[in-house]
């Protein structure tokens, strides 16, 4: 059972609109901010909004917010004594945790061996098989594809890498055939990516919905769901769009809601994390996949219709401190749909386009947030990912919800990079959305239908 610690200052080991939210949730409980930037983020609203800033290097992820000695260095040289890492970077790496730790600073996030074990994606599923929790049908991780019955395979199936994340390292294999072209492409991918060449092959469901279960967990026996939320509308596997809670039938919501507690209490859990399924569109059924855990990118709908804030509640646990509430009282009310704003634009392929904001005006009007570290003379560098802002609706309803997230989309102003927000208008009007009927490939679909209009158009 973790005793409590006094924390008086959090280092912030990661950047754009996560490195803001971390600030303000430091803000909201009286706890000073340090963030540590890259040479190209030195601008950035982070850095005006910390108490205190520190360069931790040059561009290049590997020689700043990806090398350990730097960051730690910086924490503890910055008087820290916790360092929250956001989401991506450094959010998951079990021998991060470890050096934190060993110098004398808290981690905010689990232990470094459930990151260990939720990091390794074959691991998670022998965890989540041996907590009881229903797991998608796959094999253990392959050195290769003798490493395996292939007359018992069924197709189609996904070869995943064993470390993988962020939607990359995925193949589908429709066939026999294709299997052995899949597999070296897939290892090699695998390896770039994460350093780790192992892949593994799951079921593939033709029409799947991806569900994920917010939990928490304070370390002193309490753990906790936020309920769910939908992350079907994927591009190449990537969330572009995030609701909850999710249109869903009341069986499946309690079958994943009481599962990820199950999961995260088998495995002592600490901290927030996310237990994701696929849910099979046509039967019902869902399995889990994997546990992210870190803060997710969407913890925003989920903290919009309960009225918990995630990012505080991880500074208190990592505190040592107890959950303030338990399950009873977490309720839920109403809807929250988020878009991904992105320097990206259908017109230009949907490649990123950093460049300097010369106008930014996002709208103000009732059930609307709006997660950002952008403003007018901001330049977006291209060293990172694309995300400008997360446009949150909230409403009574989801059709409320569709409203005002719509009419932000509309009214919002950025001049000097292009956006994605005609493709949020374009989902949002899209019937097969409004009914909640969609899957993980829906939305290229989508896309390709957008500019097979517009080819035609000119």
């Amino acid at each position: 059972m973790p005793a409590a610690i006094a924390i008086g200052r959090v280092f912030i080991a990661n950047r754009g609109e996560v490195a803001v939210r971390i600030v303000r949730a430091c803000q909201k409980l009286g706890l000073e901010s340090v963030v540590g930037f890259a040479e190209p983020d030195r601008s950035s609203l982070a850095v005006r909004l910390a108490d205190r800033a520190i360069c931790i290097g040059p561009a290049r992820a590997s020689e700043s917010y990806l090398d350990h000695e730097r960051v730690v260095s910086a924490a503890i040289a910055t008087g820290c004594d916790a360092v929250h890492p956001g989401y991506g970077f450094v959010a998951e790496s079990a021998d991060f945790a470890e050096l934190c730790r060993a110098q004398g600073l808290v981690f905010v996030g689990p232990s470094s061996e459930v990151l260990r074990s939720m990091g390794d994606k074959s691991a998670a599923r022998t965890a989540a098989m041996a907590a009881g929790v229903p797991v998608l049908p796959g094999s253990p991780p392959l050195a290769s594809l003798d490493d395996i019955a292939l007359e018992t395979l069924e197709f189609p199936l996904l070869l995943k890498a064993v470390a993988g994340g962020g939607g990359r390292g995925i193949r589908v294999v429709e066939d026999a055939s294709a299997l052995a072209g899949a597999f070296d492409i897939a290892c090699r991918e695998a390896q770039a990516s994460f350093g780790d060449g192992r892949v593994y092959l799951e079921k593939l469901i033709r029409r799947a919905r991806h569900l994920e279960v917010q939990v928490l967990a304070d370390g002193h026996g309490t753990v906790v769901h936020l309920g769910e939320r939908e992350c079907s509308v994927q591009r190449r596997h990537q969330k572009v769009l995030e609701e909850a809670p999710a249109v869903v039938d009341p069986s499946v919501r309690r079958s994943v809601l009481d599962s990820a507690v199950q999961l995260a209490d088998w495995l002592g859990y600490q901290g927030a994390g996310t237990v994701e399924y696929v849910l099979d569109a046509d039967t019902g059924d869902a399995w889990f996949i994997e546990m992210n855990p870190r803060l997710q990118v969407e913890h925003g709908v989920t903290e919009q219709v309960t009225g918990v804030d995630i990012v505080g509640q991880q500074l208190v646990i990592a505190a040592g401190h107890s959950l303030a509430f338990g399950q009873d009282d977490v309720l839920t009310s109403g809807h929250a749909i988020q878009w991904r704003m992105t320097a990206e634009s259908v017109e230009d392929g949907l490649i990123p386009r950093p460049g300097l904001i010369t106008r930014w005006q996002p709208p103000e009007s009732i059930g609307l947030r709006i997660d950002t570290h952008c403003y007018a003379g901001y330049a977006v560098p291209p060293f990172y990912d694309s995300l400008l802002a997360k446009l949150i609706a909230y409403g009574p309803t989801r059709e409320d919800a569709i409203r005002r997230l719509d009419s932000a989309a509309a009214s919002f102003e950025v001049v000097g990079v292009p956006t994605t927000l005609d493709l949020c208008r374009a989902v949002l009007a899209e019937p097969d959305f409004q009914r909640g009927d969609v899957s993980t490939t829906w939305l290229d679909g989508v896309i390709e239908a957008i500019g097979e209009r517009r080819s035609v158009g000119t």
